[in-house]
This record gives C-alpha cells, sequence and structure tokens, in this order.
C-alpha cells in the first residue's frame, strides 16, 4: 500500500510549483521555460532535480513560495537565471557569477574540445586565459587535467575577485593564478604551452541589439568588440605569438561570422595551420591551430 497523493487544494508541492512556473515563464515567452523553472525551485525549495521526480508532493512553504515568484517576476524580466541565482554551470563545472563578468555560455565549451583532444590527462602544460572574467575556460581545462597549471589575466579587479573565489571553491587555487594586466602585458616571451581567450566581439553599433539578458546583464566591457567586433583579435593575436612556445596551442572564441577575418588575422601574424572550428550549432566559434574535434573527437576516459 502506497501513500495516496496529497490534496491539491491544501497547497503547493515540488511538482506543482515547478509546474506553475513553467507556465508563467512560457506565458512570458521565455526560452526554456521548463529548464529555468526547475532551477529557480530548486533554489527556492532548497531541493535537486531528483527530489522533485522522487518526491515530487513535498510542501513548498509560504516563504518557499515567496521566493520562487520572486525569482520568476525577475526572469520575466529577462534578468538570466544565472544572474538571479548568482551561479552558472560551464563544463563540468559550477561557478559563482555576478554582473562583473559575463555569464559562461555553452558555445565557450568548443575551446575546451579542441584544449583536451591536444592534451591527454596524463600531460604536464601551462596555459593562460587572457581576459578570464570568471575564470570559466581556466578553471574548467584545469579540473579536467590535473598536470596542467595556469594563469587567468584581466582588467577588473572585480573580474578576477569572482575568479579566484570560483577557483578557491573548486579546489584549484594551488594550480590556478589570477593577475590584473592588459591581456599579456609584462609576460615574457615563449611563456606558455596554451593560450586561451574569449575577448570581447560583439560589434559596438550590434549590443543595442541584443537579447535583453545579453544587453542589460553582461558587463559591456566583456562585450564591445569595437566597431567592427574585431579590435580584441588585432590586440590578440601579435601577443598570443609573442607568448606562446613553439609547438604550442592557441585558441579564441569568435562571432558566429568572423571566422575567415579573424583566421586571417592570426596567419599575418605568423601563425601556421590556422583553422575555424565550429560549435554544437554548426556555427564557426574558435580559430585555433590546435586540432578539430570535428574530424577527431575528444576520447571518452
Amino acid at each position: 500500500m502506497t501513500d495516496a497523493a496529497p490534496d491539491p487544494t491544501s497547497g503547493p508541492t515540488l511538482l506543482t510549483a515547478w509546474k506553475a512556473a513553467a507556465a508563467r515563464l512560457k506565458a512570458g515567452r521565455i526560452d526554456s521555460p521548463s529548464i529555468d523553472a526547475r532551477l529557480l525551485v530548486e533554489v527556492a525549495a532548497g531541493c535537486s532535480r531528483t527530489d522533485i521526480l522522487t518526491d515530487p508532493y513535498r510542501a513548498v512553504t509560504p516563504d518557499q513560495q515567496g521566493a520562487l515568484d520572486g525569482f520568476v517576476e525577475r526572469r520575466l524580466r529577462r534578468e538570466p537565471v544565472s544572474r538571479i541565482l548568482g551561479k552558472k554551470g560551464f563544463w563540468k563545472i559550477m561557478l559563482n557569477v555576478t554582473p562583473d563578468v559575463l555569464s559562461p555560455r555553452p558555445d565557450t565549451e568548443a575551446i575546451l574540445d579542441v584544449v583536451l583532444l591536444a592534451y591527454p590527462p596524463n600531460k604536464a602544460f601551462e596555459m593562460i586565459d587572457l581576459g578570464t572574467g570568471s575564470g570559466a575556460i581556466l578553471l574548467a581545462t584545469l579540473a579536467e587535467r590535473f598536470g596542467a597549471r595556469g594563469v587567468g589575466t584581466d582588467i577588473s579587479f572585480e573580474a578576477l575577485a569572482v575568479a579566484k573565489e570560483n577557483a578557491t571553491n573548486l579546489e584549484l587555487d594551488n594550480r590556478a593564478t589570477f593577475l590584473r594586466t592588459e591581456w599579456a602585458a609584462g609576460f615574457a616571451d615563449h611563456s606558455f604551452d596554451v593560450v586561451v581567450s574569449n575577448p570581447p566581439y560583439i560589434p559596438s553599433g550590434d549590443i543595442a541589439g541584443l537579447d535583453p539578458e545579453v544587453r542589460d546583464h553582461d558587463p559591456r566591457l566583456a562585450l564591445d568588440g569595437g566597431p567592427d567586433g574585431l579590435q580584441a583579435y588585432r590586440e590578440l593575436a601579435p601577443e598570443i605569438r609573442r607568448i606562446l612556445r613553439p609547438d604550442g596551442l592557441f585558441a579564441v572564441e569568435i562571432g558566429w561570422d568572423q571566422g575567415p577575418q579573424v583566421k586571417a588575422l592570426f596567419e599575418a601574424a605568423g601563425f601556421e595551420n590556422v583553422i575555424v572550428v565550429r560549435d554544437l550549432s554548426d556555427r564557426d566559434r574558435v580559430v585555433t591551430n590546435g586540432p578539430d574535434p570535428r574530424t577527431n573527437p575528444v576520447p571518452k576516459m
């Protein structure tokens, strides 16, 4: 004999709160309303995805419902879930995010596909993440490659504080260092085996037309790539060439329509065998001199 489901008129449960929140978000034309609602319920009610599935009739208290309602109202105003909750998953790690850093996106994981394919798990290497923000690329790489060490640079003190906190939370602070400088200024020639970056690449005139989740909540410093969106790459290409060791690897994120231009900038800086790598949405996403995961996928470990 099993317990009957509680009377739905007695108050909200994890299941009914999730369904109601998802319905409100869907009516508000929010993308992925069911996923967003679940993430908000998990935090508001102090539960996990498993709890919602295995204990769907757990009562939601008035305080928890009030917190959820507040979260939903913020999401309906197009505030991203990562900003509401102050955290965002990236690759296999969870990162704290604040208004001072770009909220990491799945597109950027295409850089990890290149680096992890080039450097197997037992390989030691030194890397630098230029314009590190939350530390996402560097910390996700170090979490996968235990012999690696790295540096993250940024010109924002606030962003570096977030990155340092993330490194500590992930117990990677013994292998990750964060320094304030402009790109690679101050580093010696041929200092790193791997150089990565997700620089600002949105043309200045296009920022006003971005989705509100990006335009109104990501720092403009992390978005604005100058009049044509390519200013950062003009600065980065010769600097990456200078600090990269012979036979080293670089990988930079790009806008989906910038592949040929960015590839040409790195070739002009002296790089050979430069390719453009596509992301999971089949759009150009990374310019690199490394392997193409589309033709040589990262092996499952």
